[in-house]
This record gives C-alpha cells, structure tokens and sequence, in this order.
C-alpha cells in the first residue's frame, strides 16, 4: 500500500524545521504572488538548503545539495538561453536512459519542464537542488559551454570586414554570459572582459605597436601576454571600448577616462578605462574590481596584517586626532588598506569622509568625493570644504603638494583623524618627505601618529608548491642567518604550475608592512631634520621590524617565496 504523500508544511513541522508560529507569521506577510515557502525564507525562519530538501521530499524526487558544473552536457545546454534557465531557475545535466535529468528549484513549477520535454524530444527526470545552488552553476556552466574566449574568435575576426562589423549597442546586457550578439568584435570584447574575471586579472592592457596589437592580463601584480589580433581591427576594438565606456570615439588626441559598470556571472563589475594617445594609435588600460569580492577584501586580517602590526594598526586607528601614512608605490595596496581601516572604524557615530581620484571603494555610510580638475575641484579645495562638513575622520586619496599636506596638517592639529598615502619608498622617508615639501619640522612632529609602509607579495600557490633548500646567500640576502630556518620548510614555486594558478606557480597576494610609530626620539630626530637613514637607525635599535624582515617570516610561513620577496623590496642600506 503507498504511503500517502506529506504536505510541504507537514514535512517542516516534523522535522522541526520551522515552527507553527514561523507558519503563521508567514501567511500574514505573505506577498501577493508570493507562496508559503518562499515568505519564510525571507523571514529568515527556513534555510534555501532545508527548503529544497523539503520540496524534494514532498514530491518524491532526488535531492541535489551540489552541482558539479564540470560534468554537464554542453549539448543540452547550448539549446536552453540562459535568461530561460535563471528566469525558472532550472538547468539540464545529463541524459541517462533516454531521459534527460533536469535540477529545478521549484518542483510544483511544471511548465518548464513541458517545454524541455518539447524542445529534447525525450522525458524529463527533475531532481531538486536550491535556487541559489542552480544560479552559481548556470553561470559557471553557460561560461563553459559557450567557451567565447579570445582566441576562439579570432577566426570570426579574420572572416570579418571592418565595414561590416555592426554599429555597436547603445546600452550593455543585464549580465554578459546573455549578451548573444554575432558582431566579432562585440564578442571579441565580451570574450575578453569575461575571460580577465575568470582569471582574477587586475588589469586589462590593450597596447597598439607599429605592426601589431597586443592584449596583456595582469595577474597578482604581473603582467601576461593573452592575445595578439590583427592591427587591421585596431579602430574597432578601441571604438567598442569607447563606446561602452562613454568616452568620445571621435576625439583621438587627448587622454581620456571613463567608466563601464556590467555583471559578469552574476557577478558585479566596475572597470575603470583609461586611453590615452600613441604614436601609434591609442593605448586602453581597462581596471577591473569585482564589487563583491572588494568590499569581503576589506578586512585588515584578509589583507595579510597580524600580530603586533595589527594590533598597534588597531589601536592607531582609533585614536581622536593625528596624520596616519600610508606609502610605497603605486599598486602596493596603500589605498586598499586605508579602506579597511575606515571599515574597521565605521560607525553611525561618526562622519567619515573622503576626498579621492578616482573613488575605488564605494563604502557605506561614509561620504566619498571625487577629484575633478576640470572644475578647479583639487585635493586642498575639497579638503577645505570637507572641513566645514563636521568630519570626525578624514581620507585624503594622496598628498601630493604642500598646499594639501599643510591643510591636512591643521585638520589633524584641529581634532580630526586624517588619513592619506604618500609615494615614498619606505615609512622612514614620508618624514623627510614632508620637510622637503616645505613643511615645518614642528608641525610634521607633532601631528603625524605613524607611518606604514607597505608591499604586495604573489603568495605560492599552496596545491603546486615544492619544499627545497635555499642557498646561505639567499637567506643572507633577506635578513636571516642560515641556521634560523632549521625545522622550517621553505618553498618555491612548480616550474610547470597547475591548474589552479594558470601554470605560474603563484595565486593570490598579500601584503607585508613596517609600521613606525613615532615616539620621542622620532619626534626630536625630524625637528633636527635628521635624514632617513638616521630615523631608520633609531627605529630598528627599538625592535621595529622592516618589511624584509617581516617578508623573511612569511616566507618561513610558506606563504611566500624568497625570490618574491627580493623582487618587491630593495637592500637595507644602513
């Protein structure tokens, strides 16, 4: 005899998944068009995970809690859009014993499954899975089955005569896995944009030579060749570009600088474009941040600070008044941890604003404006306005003349916590830096707190890696004796790679700091304007550590390796 079939609530109930209060609650603020189920995971009473399990019991069909994108059938796929898939959140897997299983979120949802069962020809076998589980693997697996990389369209690019190529779309696809457009050179720019965020790229350079045009990704910091098309198609990838980031197509002499905004895999996507002119022809840099990832990015821990760093980083920050430093050059990741530091100290009670060029981070709760010289808007302008906006914090993108570091001077002396980057090549020489600038010693002493001087480091890539035993030079060379590693496993990095790290050896950054703290004998040194050597020596005599030696125990950590470390930093010279 067959066992009668529990309702979706029963299930629940038995389970004690949710409670009878929970159900009732959710009748009444159900939404019109809106069922039972899904108000009571907006109420926050039922796991997606638990849901899709209580379908899958319901209608007596298998459960799915993971979908393994790698194995699927790309046949099946390529025949199903992918605005259909996530509209009725289902994707097809495979086809077993003539049927083609489907994972569906919502079983009671049956016309789609009539529709594929009309478009295969076959039976359709549903097995539940939860919806968001469906939509990550729809992304990734329309990504693989579509396959539009670069190279795979450089024969329609060859195929293709630049009088030909369409006049290009006035408005971008709600994602760019959608975009089903056939012009090549829309492709080839889609294809080019998905495939940097598939490989974590940083940067996109489009850089035109005298007979060639050449597509370079930077990855952790280092540059890669992707792809070299013809230089006949030169004018219409810049004009796609262009286009898209609301620049002038027809204005070739002068810089210029725009913006896309697009979701890439259901992913959120800002790029920065900049162009500017050649001899020949214009050189786009496109840079990439995933929203997303950035703002899960701003923790001092995930940046890579630890022990007594963090702590006294901590503790500086939270101060009422003063000038924190952050120096080193550009793309050290100065901007990145000043973020994270107001992130840290974010609060309804305070007003944070900052004053930037170009905004990176868009932070809630925190008041952000951008530079515009355009219109006379510089950093010692916004910052006097800032001034009369009742800030408690402060962030100055850059401090890059004396006018600016004299007013962010006052506001630190006037109560306010400031913050800012300085290009110097260590902590010691933002202090001589200043001076040099014309500020009086007496004010530099008693309004800065502390300076950080900072550098990325690729991380070895933790599946490829290989142990060896360096060189006594080599440890020389970074500020460890040759027996200080005894009982420590040094790595370096697979010649050949894997998979994983794109065959490099490497994946992923992080960084390494000094922090100097200034204290008295700091504070007497640059009132006698003593150099940074000096202020070096007076330091280290305290215990403060540089950024070899903190390089030194990342790399006795196996985070990093020593060539990593020789290749971002320079010799001490004392």
């Amino acid at each position: 005899m067959a066992t009668a079939r529990k309702s979706f609530e029963a299930i629940l109930l038995d389970r004690s998944w949710v409670s009878q209060q929970d159900l009732e609650r959710a009748r009444q603020r159900k939404k019109p068009g809106q069922n039972l189920a899904e108000a009571l995971v907006e109420m926050g009473a039922l796991e997606p995970q638990r849901l899709a399990r209580a379908l899958a019991q319901e209608y007596r069909l298998p459960f799915h809690a993971h979908i393994d994108e790698t194995g699927l059938d790309n046949s099946l796929i390529a025949k199903v859009p992918i605005n259909y898939a996530k509209k009725n959140r289902l994707l097809p897997l495979a086809i077993e014993h003539d049927a083609v299983t489907v994972a569906v979120a919502d079983p009671a949802n049956y016309e789609p499954l009539d529709d594929l069962h009309v478009l295969f020809g076959m039976t359709v076998q549903a097995v539940v899975a939860p919806g968001e589980v469906i939509t990550e693997a729809i992304n990734r697996a329309y990504d693989q089955a579509t396959a539009t990389t670069a190279h795979d369209l450089m024969i329609d690019l060859e195929e293709e005569r630049l009088d030909q190529v369409a006049s290009e779309l006035a408005q971008e696809p709600a994602d760019l896995l959608e975009a089903d457009d056939a012009a090549p050179i829309i492709k080839l720019v889609n294809g080019l944009l998905s495939q940097a965020v598939k490989d974590r790229a940083s940067d996109i350079h489009v850089e035109p030579f005298e007979r060639e045009l050449v597509v370079r990704f930077r990855v952790d910091g280092m540059l890669y060749d992707v792809l070299s098309p013809p230089k006949r198609f030169q004018p219409a990838i810049t004009s796609r570009i262009k286009i898209m980031s609301g620049l002038n197509i027809a204005e070739k002499r002068l810089p210029q600088d725009g913006r896309i905004r697009l979701r890439v895999a259901g992913r959120d996507i800002d790029i920065r474009v900049s162009s500017i002119p050649t001899a020949f022809g214009e050189r786009i840099v496109l840079r990439l941040l995933d929203r997303a990832q950035a703002l899960v990015d701003l923790n001092l821990d995930r940046l890579g600070f630890s022990g007594d760093n963090l702590t006294r980083l901590d503790r500086l920050i939270r101060q009422s008044h003063g000038i924190i430093l952050a120096t080193g050059p550009t793309g050290s990741g100065k901007t990145t941890t000043l973020y994270a530091c107001l992130a840290r100290i974010n609060s309804p009670e305070k007003n944070i604003i900052t004053i930037e060029d170009p905004i990176e981070y868009q932070l809630r709760g925190i008041g952000q404006m951008q530079v515009n010289p355009k219109i006379d808007l510089t950093f010692a302008g916004g910052l006097r306005s800032i001034l009369r906006q009742d800030p408690d914090v402060i962030m100055v993108g850059e401090i890059r003349d004396s006018e600016t570091a004299e007013i962010a001077i006052q506001a630190a002396l006037t109560g306010h916590l400031v913050f800012s980057t300085l290009h110097t090549n260590d902590s010691f020489g933002a202090l001589t830096r200043l001076v040099d600038m014309g500020i009086e010693p007496f004010l530099v002493s008693s309004s800065i707190l502390a300076v950080l001087a900072q550098r990325l480091v690729r991380r070895v890539c933790p599946d490829c890696r290989e142990p060896y035993q360096p060189a006594p030079a080599e440890l020389v060379r970074i500020g460890l004796k040759p027996d200080a590693f005894r009982g420590q496993t040094i790595y370096r990095p697979n010649p050949s790679g894997c998979r994983h790290c794109r065959n490099t050896g490497y994946r992923g950054r992080t960084a390494i700091q000094e922090l100097m703290i200034m204290d008295d004998d700091v504070r007497a040194l640059v009132m006698q304007k003593a150099d940074a050597s000096m202020i070096r020596r007076s330091c280290t005599a305290k215990g403060m550590k540089l950024l070899r030696q903190e390089g030194a125990e990342r790399i006795l950590a196996g985070e990093t390796t020593v060539e990593e470390l020789l290749r971002v930093t320079q010799e001490d010279i004392l």
